[in-house]
């Protein structure tokens, strides 16, 4: 098995079965104890299955008292495993109104399911997914035409569905990677090859996630943004968490945005010692022969970033109240905290119709995407989001509350 995870985001309408298939995932690949299934299906017979059929939307269920009670699963995310490697699912609301849920919830996605109700087709929230997931730049896309028993298991429904979600995802420079007919209630190609559709011959879900690729983070130009100073023993410790790249004890590194040189002298972590390297996810604290470092800086390897106070980048506008162009924002990248303002507004449109509703707007308006210039109160160290999304991304916030999420372009 792979040693590093794939995190997985999985969207969808609220009525297309998101919870059904993760739950069918769950139990497909054995993640689920005796004692849970037992669990699960007398939840189900509660509902009215007395044929002890399991109904999978109660996985998720079952899996959220746990988390309520503070046990096994974190909050955010849960996790299966095939052959291959472990897989970290990053659930999405599917409401409108926490679509702003999505675009934190997909921060750290490297792959994504689609899903879509194959009886109801393409809705006006699938159309909004699909943009977030343009604006978030995942490509490793697999779309899940699901309910295909509703269908009649129907190759024809198929064909049209798949031609109208094709084209969308075209138009926002996604390539799907698989679309795929499935039943996430009867199983059918989930992770066994359906007796009711032979007329489709690509892969089953496991086997399309099981081809996609982990982001190389460790070819990736180092950064370590810092998150805390603590004064240990005398010594000044930086603590973060390594973004991109390999963090080395001995090695020159460079303090932006000042610029300035240092050496990794120490790496520390919790209970280990001689401690040499630090890869992309490690949570470390680190030592320097220099300057003491502090909130906000980021050390890297080389100096390849952007180094600047006026950013261009694609923001989705979360909240139901607009935004008037040169209103006071808060800008966070990492673990950098500048103030701004939204300077020019060069396009916004409507992610349901992909339309372009006006080119240098005053304002955005909710659940708009909008193209943007931002000018910071201070330079800020960045990089282009398709380089290395973790300093690529980042959310504004009013008034303490976050407001819109963004990549740089």
């Amino acid at each position: 098995m792979e040693e590093r995870e794939l995190h997985l985001v999985i969207v969808g309408h609220v009525d297309h079965g998101k919870s059904t298939l993760i739950g069918r995932l769950f139990y497909d690949t054995g993640c689920l104890s005796p004692s849970k299934i037992e669990e699960i299906k007398e939840s189900s017979a509660a509902e009215g299955n007395e044929d002890g059929k399991i109904e999978f939307a109660h996985v998720m269920d079952c899996l959220k008292e746990e988390r309520d009670q503070g046990i096994t699963i974190d909050i955010a995310h849960t996790f299966f495993n095939t052959d291959r490697r472990r897989y970290v699912i990053i659930d999405a609301p599917g409401h409108r109104e926490f679509l702003k849920n999505m675009i934190s919830g997909t921060s750290q996605a490297e792959a994504a399911l689609m899903l879509v109700d194959a009886e109801r087709g393409v809705e006006e929230q699938t159309l909004r997914h699909c943009h977030v997931l343009g604006l978030l730049g995942i490509r490793q896309v697999a779309v899940l035409l699901n309910k295909m028993d509703l269908t009649g298991y129907s190759e024809e429904t198929f064909k049209t569905v798949k031609a109208k979600i094709v084209e969308v995802l075209s138009g926002l420079g996604i390539t799907p990677s698989f679309v795929i007919p499935l039943s996430a209630m009867e199983g059918d190609n989930v992770a066994t090859r359906s007796e009711n559709m032979k007329w489709y011959d690509g892969p089953t879900v496991l086997e399309a996630l099981d081809s996609f690729e982990s982001a190389k983070v460790l070819e990736r130009g180092m950064r370590f943004p810092v998150q805390d100073v603590y004064d240990i023993d005398g010594q000044s410790v930086a603590v973060g968490r390594v973004e991109a790249g390999i963090l080395r004890v001995g090695e020159e590194v460079f303090i932006l945005p000042d610029n300035t040189k240092a050496h990794i002298k120490e790496i520390k972590k919790y209970l280990e010692e001689d401690i040499k390297e630090a890869p992309a996810g490690d949570a470390i604290g680190i030592t320097l022969d220099g300057q003491p470092l502090t909130r906000g800086q980021i050390v890297v390897d080389r100096v390849d970033s952007k180094i600047t106070d006026t950013v261009k980048a694609n923001i989705f506008w979360m909240v139901d109240k607009d935004y008037t162009r040169g209103v006071p924002l808060t800008f966070k990248c990492a673990t950098q905290d500048v103030k701004c303002t939204i300077d020019k507004i060069f396009q916004r449109f409507d992610p349901a119709s992909i339309e372009v509703v006006e080119r240098d707007a005053s304002v955005i308006k909710p659940s708009e995407v909008a193209e943007v210039e931002i000018k910071l109160d201070k330079k800020v160290v960045v990089d282009s989001f398709d380089k290395i999304q973790e300093t690529g991304r980042f959310v504004l916030e009013h008034d303490g509350f976050t407001v819109a999420g963004g990549i740089i372009l």
